[in-house]
């Protein structure tokens, strides 16, 4: 037997010439590519894993990333969320020219309502009805006043008309229009003076009217004598 018999062959194979096989171990290299592979990605998506739980717990850096870059987050003003801009935001008051006042008078004292519509039109406000209080409230209201108006003036019109006078009530009813009632009390004497009614107007967000300037210009025709007065009319209270 040769010496380059392999051992277990007992002679039964000779190698004979100038070949002989050559003992080699198993080729694994195609599972030690595989088993690197498979570990690099079993690491990734644990990587992975881990980077999204510290976001679920910290907050998410996403919206923080994006608010550093001015794209703002799910949330934010830049964003897709379900946030409104201003939603926070008081609504503007409206401007005394915006403003219908009805003017009723609830006291037995005569021309009141029409005096204090005429003021409160030289302040900017709109003029509507003027005339004696309705049966509901004639004589019935003990105060400054009652401002009466829709529920969604309240923190509109009736609260820029409020700031023209003080000690008045606010009441609300079903009226669909946007006009607003004040009815005048028994304790009304006149209104807030201009100053004083412009500094709470500004005070709570508002925009007073700008004063009437007087017209400079002559007048064109001589004024025509007075016409004869007409037989006195019974007169009303308001």
């Amino acid at each position: 037997m040769s010496m380059l018999t392999p051992p277990g062959m007992g002679g039964k194979y000779r190698i004979t010439g100038h070949r002989f096989p050559h003992m080699r171990r198993p080729r694994n290299r195609r599972r030690i590519v595989l088993a690197a592979v498979s570990v690099t990605a079993v690491l990734a998506l644990g990587g992975w894993g881990t980077i999204q739980l510290v976001d679920v717990f910290s907050g998410g850096s996403q919206d923080t990333a994006q608010a550093a870059h001015g794209k703002g987050g799910k949330n934010t003003k830049g964003g897709k969320g379900d946030c409104k801009e201003g939603a926070d935001a008081p609504k503007p008051l409206p401007r005394p020219d915006e403003i219908t006042v009805n003017v009723y008078n609830a006291t037995p004292r005569g021309g009141l309502a029409k005096i204090t519509a005429d003021e409160l039109k030289k302040r900017g406000f709109r003029i509507g009805k003027v005339g004696n209080a309705p049966e509901l409230y004639d004589k019935k209201v003990s105060n400054t006043g009652l401002l009466l108006g829709a529920a969604e003036s309240s923190d509109g019109a009736l609260k820029v008309l409020g700031s023209q006078l003080s000690g008045t009530d606010v009441r609300n009813d079903q009226r669909s229009g946007q006009d607003v009632d004040l009815i005048l009390g028994a304790e009304f004497k006149e209104l807030s003076a201009k100053d004083e009614a412009d500094r709470a107007l500004t005070e709570m967000g508002g925009e007073p009217a700008a004063s009437e300037a007087p017209s400079q210009e002559p007048s064109a025709k001589p004024s025509s004598p007075p016409a004869k007065a007409a037989p006195a009319a019974p007169a009303a209270r308001c």
